[in-house]
């Protein structure tokens, strides 16, 4: 920084500012036009009010009414509600400036203009914030666009930014100063707004599409989110003044131990990118993976989310997708095969068994029948106590859940066979407890239970 400068400039930014100022306290002060302007102001200030309460009855009901409008236009006019009485301030100070300007001199409506044109940039910044979905960065740029707006309309930007441009570092043909890094800062949050509305559009674009597969819909998007923002990175270190070929070799050791410490984060990137080019995983899929079951929500660039039935949203590191064995339920086609395994009495008729099991599976609402996915049952063994069957059905919606749909099943089958009179047995045991008398001769045995 430069020792000799920064004191010289220092002192002409506080004279700058101290002239306006003065020349603020002696419109104030001095009588004339100036009090005139003052009170003029005021009044109008007061009728903006009067119409604010005489009119937001009426503007109420009449935005009430535009049930239709999209949903950004009517978020903008409960703004522009909220601000009623400075809308109407802005409205009346320029029609006063406007009809001062013709009757009368330029200098007598001064402050007119200047209170006009700062209450203009307080509404569109006010207005333009709204955009901003952090609260953080949305005091920022409230704060730093009214700063800027209060300079441009006392005639000071000049002077603020020869101050700020001689506080700067200069190492050889390196010149960075704070002007810079504001205008680079102020560069780059207007490039990041635009490519995040511009990547928020594109995605929205594709998923309409239905001539291109989710997971090449998330690959495209992916891609266009990461070149987009590339291009900023590079534009923001160019507007620092930093050469990007004397960096060439610092990036690429940079690389190097990036990529040791960060292979897990990588291998990740790579996973992610191999699922996404293959399409063995897409969203709405059902997977199985280890004691996780339920559906892919969305696919990122780390990770992979899946919802459970219970609500969960497990978050999987790609590479698990990867090195691991996954159950795809629905890779080819959404059809899920069921099996469940029940046993009857040997006294009931196994023709009569297999008949009335696939007739009561086919009264569930979800069970599929027809070519190809009709029910069957057959015989699976012949057990201990019971005549063992499997009975295989098929689903479409594996989304909505496997447990219940097995439930609904055994329910179906539990008042099927008690209508037909078909017994489900269970183990019987028989217990003896032999009891010794004194003579050790004497038994006692307990009926079967």
């Amino acid at each position: 920084m430069d020792q000799e400068l920064l004191p010289f400039t220092f002192e002409e930014l506080m004279a700058a500012f101290a002239q306006q100022w003065g020349r603020l306290v002696d419109l104030f002060l001095t009588p004339g036009w100036r009090q005139y302007q003052l009170v003029i102001v005021l009044v109008v200030l007061l009728v903006a009010l009067c119409l604010k309460a005489a009119t937001k009855n009426r503007w109420s009901a009449w935005a009430r009414a535009r049930e239709g409008w999209p949903k950004w236009r009517l978020r903008i006019l409960v703004q522009v509600m909220r601000r009623l009485t400075l809308v109407y301030f802005v409205l009346l100070c320029w029609l006063v400036y406007l009809v001062m300007q013709q009757l009368t001199w330029p200098s007598r409506s001064y402050i007119v203009g200047v209170l006009a044109t700062l209450a203009s940039a307080w509404l569109a910044i006010a207005l333009l914030a709204w955009f901003v979905r952090n609260r953080t960065l949305r005091k920022i740029f409230q704060w730093s666009m009214w700063i800027y707006a209060t300079l441009v309309a006392l005639h000071l930007t000049d002077d603020v930014a020869s101050f700020l441009d001689g506080i700067a570092i200069s190492l050889g043909d390196l010149h960075i100063s704070v002007l810079g890094i504001l205008k680079a800062g102020l560069l780059i949050g207007v490039l990041l707004t635009v490519v995040r509305l511009a990547t928020h559009a594109a995605s929205r674009g594709l998923e309409a599409n239905d001539d291109i597969s989710p997971s090449m819909q998330v690959l495209l998007a992916k891609a266009l989110q990461v070149g987009l923002y590339g291009i900023v990175f590079l534009i923001a270190i160019r507007t620092l003044g930093f050469d990007l070929t004397g960096l060439a070799l610092l990036s690429g050791a940079v690389g190097v131990g990036i990529g040791f410490g960060l292979q897990k984060v990588v291998s990740n990137l790579i996973s992610g990118i191999i699922i996404l080019m293959d399409r063995s995983i897409k969203p709405g899929d059902v997977i199985s993976l280890g004691d996780t079951f339920g559906w892919i929500n969305a696919l990122g660039a780390r990770y992979v989310s899946v919802v459970t039935r219970d609500g969960r949203e497990y978050l999987i590191p790609n590479e698990d997708l990867i090195t691991s064995q996954v159950v795809n339920w629905s890779h080819s086609d959404r059809f899920v095969r069921l099996d469940l395994e029940f046993g009857t009495s040997y006294s009931d008729d196994p023709h009569l068994v297999r008949a009335v099991a696939i007739r009561a599976v086919k009264s569930v609402s979800r069970v599929l029948s027809g070519p190809g996915h009709n029910p069957v049952c057959h015989i699976k063994g012949f057990g201990d106590s019971s005549v063992d069957y499997v009975l295989r059905f098929w689903i479409s919606d594996p989304t909505a859940g496997l447990m219940n749909i097995r439930g609904n099943v055994f329910l179906a089958l539990w008042d099927a066979f008690k209508v037909e009179g078909i017994s489900i047995p269970f183990p019987q045991r028989e217990v003896r407890l032999l009891e010794d008398d004194e003579s050790g001769a004497d038994t006692q045995q307990l009926p079967k239970e």
